[in-house]
């Protein structure tokens, strides 16, 4: 159970403003409550006998716990104060938060016992002020402990159960617990054995009539032990059961871990989900990226021209490639996470002069291709030197001289001219191909690297701070998930009392019993 609240607490402290305020303040609240309760010991099932002037209550303590503790009668003091008994160890942290004094507490498991008490091991049963005490700090005293406690049996008598102080003041209150409710008609030993069934179903009728449908009403005389030994055994069950404490406890955390899942979404977009190739598409267009790739593409295709440079990227271009990424990014998150995200990712006018920055730091020199040159430089000489042979062979054509074989230099001498000038259009041809293909690599070297420039920049100052935030929601979500996690956890359970008075602790630090299938309901 401790890992769970300090699951919640650090979904608390991850989510921070993200979460709503009050939100924050319940899970908060709930999680101080349960750590409360949790050092006070939530293996205590903690039973409060609550009855009338005279209905014999304290006798019934006494008799349930063998030993003449709780004052009787007359002796009982005009103080408000509230007797106890634990089985198991002296819940002294407990006793402390109920406010019980400790001259009216008493262990009674002790090592003379042996395992004669162990059936009520971990039992703190309460001995309450009477409910209709003329003095009011006894009322008082009820009225503070009722929501504190885990079952409540009613200890009523055949001359006063159906004292309206009793049904208007409270039971009419606690419709709907009757699972963590039991009644004792008392001292059924003061009327006629023909007399008895007829006023446990008066009872009955009284507590349907009040709303309260199926409590229990067992008769009982602690003057003849008549009945005792079924209201242990009820008791004993009670705490054989699940610890309405810590089922209590789970209830609280997994409320509270429900209010935190419902600050998150179900999801949140993955790293590969973000839509980081769109913005930089986006950019690069904005910053003429394309455009610049082709100039330079253009020059060295060319061998000469200008070489295009970037210009300063206009604002509002840059202003709606981040928007159209928060849209993107933030879809279906609550509204408090997508404002965190955009908080958290560069402002428009940061981001643009990063971009400004990353490209103008991009080389966009048109670097001519060697090859290319040589190529070129090669095909002009061999067309300079197919015009020299062609120019000799006009020239013997026209002067008829140069003491050659005729025949042969009629065919050799322009063949020659012929080859050369074809192997300069050919060394022309594979310099303009070289001067492609440089101009494509040049261009795309231009693209790739302005690319990556802008990669950067979106990674730097909208991917990481999108995704830190996305992590964020991640653990909160996750958190909350963890906390709300209990196998077989009950729905939270209601508290079976009214409000408590003030200075009482709050209904996320009391053990309060719940609604039917939280502890049996054979007490």
């Amino acid at each position: 159970m401790s890992g769970r609240v300090e699951t919640l607490e650090r979904a608390l402290e991850v989510g921070g403003d993200r979460l709503d305020p009050r939100v924050r303040r319940q899970v908060a609240a709930a999680a101080a409550g349960v750590r409360e309760r949790l050092a006070l010991g939530i293996d205590h099932t903690i039973v409060a006998l609550v009855g009338g002037t005279g209905s014999g209550k304290s006798s019934l303590f006494n008799a349930v716990s063998g030993l003449p503790f709780s004052d009787v009668g007359v002796k009982r003091p005009t103080t408000s104060e509230v007797t106890a008994c634990v089985w198991g160890g002296t819940g002294t942290a407990l006793l402390d938060w109920l406010g019980v004094a400790p001259d009216h507490r008493i262990e009674r498991e002790t090592a003379l016992d042996g395992e004669a008490q162990a059936d009520l091991r971990g039992l703190v049963l309460l001995d309450l002020p009477d409910y209709d005490s003329v003095e009011s700090a006894h009322r008082d005293v009820v009225d503070r402990l009722l929501p504190m406690v885990d079952l409540l049996v009613w200890v009523v008598d055949p001359q006063k159960y159906a004292d309206d102080a009793l049904h208007s003041g409270y039971l009419r209150d606690l419709v709907g617990h009757e699972a963590a409710m039991t009644v004792v008609l008392n001292q059924v030993d003061t009327v006629p054995d023909g007399v008895r069934e007829r006023l446990v179903h008066d009872v009955e009728r009284l507590l349907a009539e009040d709303g309260l449908v199926g409590v229990r009403v067992r008769p009982t005389s602690v003057r003849t032990g008549f009945g005792v030994g079924d209201v242990r055994a009820a008791l004993a069950a009670v705490v054989a059961g699940p610890s309405t404490a810590a089922v209590r406890a789970g209830a609280e955390v997994e409320a509270a871990a429900r209010l935190l899942t419902a600050q998150v979404a179900p999801a949140e977009p993955e790293a590969a989900d973000l839509p980081t190739e769109r913005v930089v598409d986006a950019l690069a267009e904005a910053a003429g990226l394309p455009a610049i790739a082709s100039g330079v593409e253009a020059s060295v295709r060319g061998g000469r021209g200008p070489v295009p440079s970037f210009g300063a990227v206009q604002p509002d271009t840059v202003d709606l490639a981040r928007h159209r990424w928060l849209t993107d990014v933030t879809a279906g998150l609550p509204a408090p996470w997508q404002r965190a995200v955009a908080d958290r990712v560069a402002p428009a006018e940061t981001l643009r002069q990063d971009v400004d920055r990353a490209l103008h730091a991009v080389a966009v020199a048109a670097r001519r291709s060697r090859s290319a040159l040589v190529a070129g430089v090669a095909a002009v000489v061999a067309g300079l030197a197919a015009l020299v042979v062609a120019a000799l062979v006009v020239g013997a054509s026209v002067t008829d001289a140069g003491g050659l074989d005729r025949a042969a230099g009629r065919w050799a001498t322009p063949l020659l001219a012929g080859v050369l000038a074809l192997v300069a259009v050919l060394l022309a041809l594979v310099a303009a191909a070289l001067r492609r293909r440089a101009g494509r690599r040049r261009a795309a070297a231009v693209l790739g690297e302005g690319r990556s420039a802008l990669d950067d920049v979106v990674a730097a100052r909208l991917v990481a701070p999108t995704l830190a935030v996305l992590g964020e929601h991640r653990e909160v979500r996750t958190l909350a998930a963890a906390a709300a996690a209990a196998p077989g956890s009950p729905a939270a359970p209601a508290s079976p009392v009214r409000p408590a008075s003030a200075g009482s602790p709050t209904s996320a630090a009391r053990p309060t019993p719940g609604a039917d299938g939280e502890r049996p309901s054979t007490a």
